[in-house]
């Protein structure tokens, strides 16, 4: 079975599109729960979609701003702490 675009546009640039909103929603869940994941698959899918020229930029670039909070927040908690994790 063989997966078609709507005509005019290519099946890569909708996979494209998808990984940027991916990557959005995954950095701003990734505040909240499972930033030690979720915010290192932000960024690779904000950077995936960038370097194949997605139709939106703005979520991909937001996704990986989102992940890179993700991170920095982990590493301030961590240093709060002392640990490999945070809870509230």
């Amino acid at each position: 079975m063989q997966l078609t675009a709507p005509a005019g546009r290519p099946a890569g640039l909708r996979d494209t599109d998808g990984m940027a909103v991916a990557s959005f929603v995954l950095g701003l869940l990734g505040l909240l729960v499972l930033n030690v994941f979720l915010g290192p698959v932000a960024i690779v899918l904000a950077t995936v979609a960038l370097a194949r020229g997605t139709r939106r930029p703005g979520r991909a670039w937001l996704g990986l701003g989102l992940g890179v909070a993700d991170l920095v927040v982990l590493a301030a908690f961590m240093q709060a702490d002392n640990t490999i994790s945070w809870s509230i």
